[in-house]
């Protein structure tokens, strides 16, 4: 199964087609695939289905309603989206699901120094790699978005700001009088992977590999054995995930997310520089460094995707201190020697077999 890099935030309206894919007689019959449509791709869901009293279509459209909520809740393309209306600064009746990824968004920011900082929206926007599709902005425009960027903004808990209505009035949200745009791309793909394996978990399934952009596995696979995931080469014109692979990284059976997080497929070219997706939220400037990609192993594929975009911020040296100091995650860096060469650091349990 094939890693995916990150990728923009965006769920389509989800599609009536279902796909529903038996997989070959070779491998054990108990298994399906269940694919759709999700966050401007494709997902599968390949799952045991031995013992389980649900028919796999049942399965999808318990998926494609998870899916559904996600958009509707955390879409910045999704213009009537609660995130969306959140950020023109209406009311709003949030669910639990807002709650959440707020949670989690406001302590990866902390735990990543503000490496990973979910309110700097507008600071993606303006390099073309966000909602927006502008590039290079000048450093007077970076200043002064940067100046009205960051959680540092917002107050840490959003349920304290919940009105005797019921309503959530970003405006008292606000620490400073300033309202960030909030910006899930970096964590809600894995987020949604979690939200789907948790579904699957109460479905009694054990066995799963859930790929919507980001990876979460559990179990083994159809051979019996952990799931195998490949790591691709991160080289410029390398855009078909699997064509050219750095390696394998093998599951040993527990419950994990899988991401790569690199800056050879989104990226545009200006007067000679490369101008990467990778945005330092503590600087409002494109990444310069030499780290090529980051594919963490971590406890669940949020944190797995969080870390991973981390990890593209902080360079090679700081993500490995980083990395070495978090005993639940693992990692593989690929980077750049001076020369030209390409070279990796694993993890002491990062379990490459290829």
């Amino acid at each position: 199964m094939k890693s995916r890099i990150h990728t923009a935030f965006r769920l389509p309206i989800l599609s009536a087609i279902t796909a529903l894919i038996v997989l070959s007689c070779s491998e054990r019959s108990d298994f399906v695939a269940i694919t759709g449509l999700a966050q401007g791709g494709t997902y599968t869901v390949k799952i045991n289905m031995r013992g389980i009293g649900i028919s796999p279509r049942e399965i999808k459209e318990g998926i494609d309603s998870i899916l559904t909520t996600v958009d509707t809740t955390l879409s910045g393309y999704n213009k009537g989206s609660m995130l969306s209306r959140f950020n023109r600064g209406e009311k709003i009746r949030p669910n639990g699901m807002f709650f959440d990824i707020y949670d989690s968004a406001r302590n990866l920011w902390t735990c990543t120094g503000g490496a990973l900082d979910c309110a700097a929206g507008p600071l993606f926007d303006a390099w073309g790699f966000g909602f927006t599709n502008d590039t290079l902005p000048s450093r007077e425009q970076v200043s002064s978005l940067l100046s009205s960027c960051g959680m540092k903004h917002l107050a840490d808990d959003l349920r304290a700001s919940i009105g005797p209505d019921g309503l959530l009035d970003p405006a008292k949200v606000s620490l400073s009088g300033i309202l960030p745009h909030l910006n899930y791309n970096a964590i809600a793909q894995g987020y949604s992977s979690d939200l789907v394996a948790s579904y699957l978990r109460s479905l009694g399934i054990k066995d799963m590999l859930v790929d919507i952009g980001e990876i979460f596995c559990d179990g083994l696979n159809p051979g019996g054995r952990g799931w195998t995931i490949a790591i691709d080469k991160p080289v410029d014109g390398n855009d078909t995930p699997g064509k050219d692979i750095f390696g394998i990284w093998q599951s040993k059976g527990g419950p994990c997310g899988v991401v790569t997080s690199a800056n050879n497929r989104r990226f545009y070219v200006r007067d000679g520089v490369k101008y990467s997706h990778t945005i330092d939220p503590r600087t409002g400037f494109p990444t310069q460094h030499n780290l090529l990609s980051a594919t963490i192993i971590a406890p669940d594929a949020m944190l797995a995707d969080a870390y991973a975009t981390a990890c593209m911020v902080l360079g090679v040296d700081a993500s490995r201190k980083f990395i070495l100091s978090n005993p639940d995650i693992e990692a593989c860096l690929i980077y750049r020697l001076p020369g030209g060469s390409m070279e990796s650091w694993t993890s002491p349990g990062f379990n490459m077999v290829d």
